[in-house]
């Protein structure tokens, strides 16, 4: 059996890792990796197939940088004369990216059998091109992967089950890597206070709106008064920072980090403060409570189960969540919402037995 990868940008590496790592046990299996190149640069891309000992990509497209049409329908081009040249019997496609809806399309064009890693998940703000892509992917699919209960109820409320798909709730691959990695996990060279902060910050939807990033700074540069703010950043978003010309001497702005490393900072800080998706979730794989500074999210049951606070980029609410949420204990929530650490393996036996 032959499986064609698609991944291109840092969450999807960290999801592939696992999954590569349980098809390397099957003798019948071959994967074909192709990285798009969403994330181009060493930092946010060749790091992480380092670290994490991903196998190295057999097509390395390079379309990262682009607008989302541009990027898209290269990379529909592109993976489409590959699927073509390779003729797998399934593609696998991971999360919510462009490059998920590009391999996507292509598998359903060519009639070639679709699994979607991480389906079923809804913000329900059809304003994030995350979200078109995800239901896009979800709705092609033949196999859908789903990572908990919440993503499962969706696709029955959507009524997938009267569509010619299986859908089936495998828990979450991102907690397998947390249990693999965790004890290779490594300090990063910058100096952290006994309960700092970690916080990331890069969706377009505040990099990109002048505001709603000042109001997000001006609150995390209050914050780090007391409490000292970690903030690894893209040079893309330092150089947003840099342009709005703040004070924010507060702040412990540093470059990039591998995933090690993050792993590291998750599991010794204080509290997490992010506009990320997938750090919500690993906050939690890591008993960390969780600001999050958007409107809306796709892990709606850590909001539901009070780990995960939404609060925008309204400075009031980010202050008061960050004094009501930091050192606190999680309390009585269930700790296997996104499963036991063994998503991989049930991936490949659905894969396998489809």
């Amino acid at each position: 059996m032959k499986i064609l990868t698609i991944i291109g940008a840092r969450p999807q590496f960290i999801k592939a890792a696992s999954v590569s790592r349980e098809f390397k046990k099957y003798n019948e299996i071959q994967e074909v990796i192709v990285h798009t190149g969403q994330h181009y640069d060493t930092s946010m891309s060749e790091i992480f197939f380092t670290e994490l000992k991903i196998p190295p990509p057999k097509y390395q497209l390079n379309f990262g940088g682009l607008s989302h049409g541009s990027m898209t329908g290269l990379m529909i081009q592109k993976i489409e004369e590959v699927a073509i040249l390779e003729n797998p019997n399934w593609v696998l496609v991971y999360g919510d990216t462009n490059s998920t809806l590009a391999g996507a399309i292509v598998a359903s064009k060519l009639g070639i059998k679709l699994a979607h890693v991480e389906a079923g998940l809804r913000s329900f703000n059809m304003n994030m091109p995350e979200e078109i892509n995800r239901i896009i992917a979800d709705r092609v699919s033949n196999l859908l992967l789903c990572p908990s209960k919440a993503a499962m109820q969706n696709l029955h409320i959507e009524g997938f089950s009267k569509f010619d798909c299986k859908f089936v709730n495998v828990g979450d691959v991102m907690l397998d890597g947390v249990n693999f990695y965790k004890k290779f996990s490594k300090k990063p060279k910058v100096e952290v206070d006994n309960h700092f902060i970690l916080c990331t910050l890069h969706r377009a939807e505040n990099t990109d709106n002048k505001e709603k990033l000042k109001n997000i700074l001006e609150a995390l540069n209050e914050i780090s008064i007391k409490s000292q703010v970690v903030l690894p950043l893209h040079p893309r978003t330092f150089k947003i920072i840099q342009n709005l010309k703040l004070n924010l001497d507060n702040l412990t702005m540093i470059d990039p980090i591998g995933y090690l490393e993050m792993i590291w900072m998750l599991d010794n800080c204080s509290l997490v403060m992010t506009d990320s998706g997938g750090l919500q979730k690993e906050a939690y794989f890591f008993d960390k409570r969780c600001v999050t500074l958007r409107d809306d999210t796709e892990w709606t049951e850590l909001v539901e189960n009070g780990v995960n606070t939404l609060v925008g980029s309204n400075k009031i609410k980010i202050l008061q969540a960050c004094r009501d949420n930091i050192n606190l204990n999680f309390g009585s929530i269930p700790l296997d919402i996104y499963g036991k650490g063994d998503a991989s393996n049930k991936v490949v036996n659905e894969l396998i037995n489809f």
